[in-house]
């Protein structure tokens, strides 16, 4: 009862081609298939990106914790408790 034969399909087809027309109908189609291509074609220039190499960082020297060596930890100046 819920699922749709051939038959159905290609009545639905059908009717659908009478109601908006040969022309329409072909057009939407075209649309479809511009839009199958547009996708296509994003999806290989994704693969083409890839395959470049990643521009290199410059290399930077490493920094240094502790520049002054002479450096003290700062006193407790709050009062006892």
């Amino acid at each position: 009862m819920g699922s749709f034969s051939i038959v159905h399909v290609l009545i639905f087809a059908v009717i659908a081609i009478l109601l908006l027309g040969g022309g329409r109908f072909s057009n939407m189609m075209g649309d479809v298939a511009k839009g199958v291509k547009q996708f296509k074609k994003g999806m290989s220039e994704d693969d083409d990106a890839s395959t470049k190499p990643a521009p290199r960082l410059h290399v930077q020297p490493p920094v240094d914790p502790n520049p002054d060596q002479n450096l003290q930890p700062m006193k407790d100046d709050r009062p006892a408790q």
